[in-house]
């Protein structure tokens, strides 16, 4: 839908001028979100530090039952700053000029998890996904990369918590959805 914009006529009339809402125009679909999310590459975690300032990191991650979920040394300052504040949030982004600028970014609530099976499991599901999105062999060979994963994991496991995000609000943008020349 077009957005009206009023301006003023020579002849002193207000007049609307329908504009396109670029908003809508570039904004992916649930699916196409839900997609994007599936086959990016590593996402920005954002959590807010103890003086209210954003601290952002990279992160491998994996969806699982809608939500996004990551592990982390339970120790690392992004688990701090989750502990005081569970306020998250993620972007899975791409494109170098703007045209070709694509991402999605979900805000929502994080949950500390600390069992080793479960650090386990998002390990598995992390390794997974990240080998099916780089198109690795390492897909193709299955359990036995995630056997091996999770062997050289289990050492570490009961140092590690699992971060799941439950997402509130998602933003998307698919800037290839505009018309040539058109930003």
């Amino acid at each position: 839908m077009a957005a009206s914009e009023p301006y003023r006529a020579a002849n002193g009339l207000v007049k609307k001028v329908e504009k396109p809402d670029t908003r809508k125009a570039i904004r992916m679909t649930q699916a196409e979100a839900s997609e994007w999310l599936e086959k990016g590459e590593n996402c920005s975690l954002a959590t807010i530090d103890r003086d209210g300032y954003p601290h952002v990191v990279a992160m491998a991650y994996a969806v699982y039952n809608g939500d996004v979920v990551m592990t982390s040394f339970a120790k690392a300052q992004k688990v701090k700053n989750l502990q005081r504040n569970a306020h998250a949030a993620i972007m899975v982004e791409s494109g170098k000029a703007y045209h070709t600028l694509k991402g999605v970014m979900v805000r929502g609530r994080a949950e500390i998890i600390k069992d080793t099976e479960k650090v386990l499991e998002a390990l598995s599901l992390v390794s997974r996904r990240m080998a099916q999105a780089s198109g690795s062999r390492a897909q193709q060979r299955g359990d036995d990369v995630n056997d091996q994963i999770t062997q050289q994991a289990r050492g570490l496991a009961a140092k590690r918590v699992v971060i799941r995000i439950h997402p509130e609000k998602w933003a998307s943008w698919d800037h290839s959805k505009l018309p040539p020349g058109k930003y």
